[in-house]
């Protein structure tokens, strides 16, 4: 078991022991920890919590033995994150020549920066997005720099230098120095990680087993997974975390499995790679995911972090109760799968007993003819945190309601069901008159409270439109 950890920077190898660097904790950012050094100033720091992207760096890992480059928002990564991994920032894209990257220079010519604050991390995005995709389109290029924030230069110059950059076939001269890179990441040890300070324990198993057997020792510790939520305690609260198991090391927990009638997800796969998964049979799923924050955030963000939380607001929920999805609990004590209806009981609260660890996600196929819709109702399509979100399903036997799931988020202080809707529905035809009624229903469910991002008059509002729009989807689909 190590009590450092160990990245690529610079083409190096850097070892960091939290015993001796004294200067930063195990939950300092990655984006602090570069602040700190002379020659890495390019990342900037924003909002601090995953919003604006002036904090973008990408991180480069080994998968089945070929080098991931991946955009990420520093400001929400933990340093003991980043061990067996390759840490790139905007300092690192010229060559050693002083040649500018492909996508530097496209920023120049086409005068895609003015004040320049946002433009180290747009560089990194576009930087991602040229190692992932040669010749991408329009919709590939807007999904890379949503997680970009720039007020004063405007997206046209930015998407016309990502459009000209990236069509050299991913190859540049990280490409020709990825055996050098490979060598050294594999020379980095894949043991667990157990950081004790004076006042802080970091732990970072490398097996599931030894996931189980930590937190049974450990039971009030917090669970990371992408930390994109816990890291906002450090990083807005400033609370220090005393206790914290994290997964992200565990290659057991990012796997996925599809089967004839279901798809079993691991805790611990990030939401960026679970889209294109689940594309063809899931597709409300894929629909809700494609707006789950911005690719830097899914690059991070797990399912099983997501369903752990338990935020009432949470995008993904609704529409796995619309699924009928089930969580998979582990401990030593054994295995148990509980359905997500069941699985939240109170404002962040859940099921979960405090030795179990979220191991997956079971998600069967819908039926032949049902219909599974997801809905989003934000002042931003893929950044901001929903007003309300919702994921409904409906079956219906000879136009009559046989099963309806109606389930919102953003409505009351969990991920909650209209049941008084569902019950005047099911059974009745499924026509406007109906759906017109069933509708004034959702005052009688919810009660919604009034917040930053909008009223509960508008709440209500909203979540009655949603219904009518799904009646209306539904009709064109039957």
């Amino acid at each position: 078991m190590r009590s450092a950890i160990s990245f690529i920077l610079d083409e190096k190898i850097v070892d960091l022991d939290f015993k001796n660097f004294k200067e930063f904790s195990p939950t300092s950012t990655v984006l602090n920890y570069l602040r700190s050094l002379p020659t890495h100033k390019g990342v900037k720091e924003g909002c601090a919590e995953g919003d604006c992207g002036a904090c973008t760096v990408v991180l480069a890992e080994l998968v089945d033995n070929k080098i991931t480059y991946r955009a990420v928002d520093s400001c929400l990564i933990f340093l003991p994150m980043i061990h067996g991994k390759q840490l790139i920032t905007v300092e690192n894209l010229k060559t050693p020549e002083g040649k500018l990257h492909p996508v530097q220079q496209s920023m120049i010519e086409l005068y895609g920066s003015q004040c320049g604050f946002c433009t180290p991390g747009i560089i990194m995005s576009m930087f991602a997005l040229y190692k992932n995709n040669n010749k991408p389109t329009r919709e590939q290029i807007d999904n890379a720099l949503t997680g970009n924030l720039c007020r004063c230069t405007g997206y046209r110059p930015i998407v016309e230098a990502a459009e000209k950059s990236c069509v050299h076939n991913c190859v540049d001269h990280f490409s020709n120095n990825e055996p050098q890179i490979m060598k050294l990441l594999k020379s980095i040890s894949k043991e667990s990680i157990h950081i004790q300070t004076h006042n802080q324990r970091y732990f970072r198993p490398a097996s599931l087993g030894e996931a189980i057997s930590l937190k049974h020792q450990h039971p009030e510790t917090i669970i990371i997974g992408g930390a994109t939520d816990i890291a906002l305690r450090v990083t807005k609260s400033h609370e220090l975390l005393k206790e914290i198991i994290d997964l992200s090391g565990i290659e057991e927990l990012k796997n996925i499995v599809a089967t004839e009638s279901s798809i079993i997800i691991g805790s611990g796969v990030s939401m960026d790679d679970i889209i294109p998964k689940v594309k063809k049979d899931f597709s409300a799923l894929y629909e809700m995911l494609s707006v789950f924050g911005a690719k830097q955030i899914r690059n991070l963000a797990t399912l099983g972090g997501n369903l752990g939380s338990a935020s009432p607001i949470g995008d993904v929920i609704p529409v796995l109760m619309a699924y009928n999805a089930s969580v998979v609990l582990e401990s030593l004590n054994g295995r148990r799968e509980i359905p997500l209806n069941d699985f939240i009981v109170g404002y962040r609260k859940t099921v979960r007993k405090s030795d179990e660890l979220i191991t997956s996600i079971l998600i069967p196929k819908p039926t032949s003819g049902s219909i599974v819709k997801s809905y989003k109702v934000s002042k931003r399509k893929e950044l901001d945190i929903s007003t309300l979100s919702a994921g409904f399903r409906l079956e219906l036997d000879k136009n009559k309601v046989k099963l309806i799931t109606l389930a919102y988020g953003g409505m009351a202080e969990i991920t909650k069901r209209a049941t008084k809707t569902e019950q005047f529905l099911i059974g009745k035809d499924w026509k406007r008159n109906v759906v017109e009624e069933a509708i004034q229903y959702i005052n009688k469910d919810f009660n919604p409270i009034s917040d930053v991002r909008g009223s509960a008059e508008f709440r209500k509002i909203a979540a009655k439109n949603l219904l009518f729009k799904f009646y209306i989807e539904g009709r064109n689909v039957i």
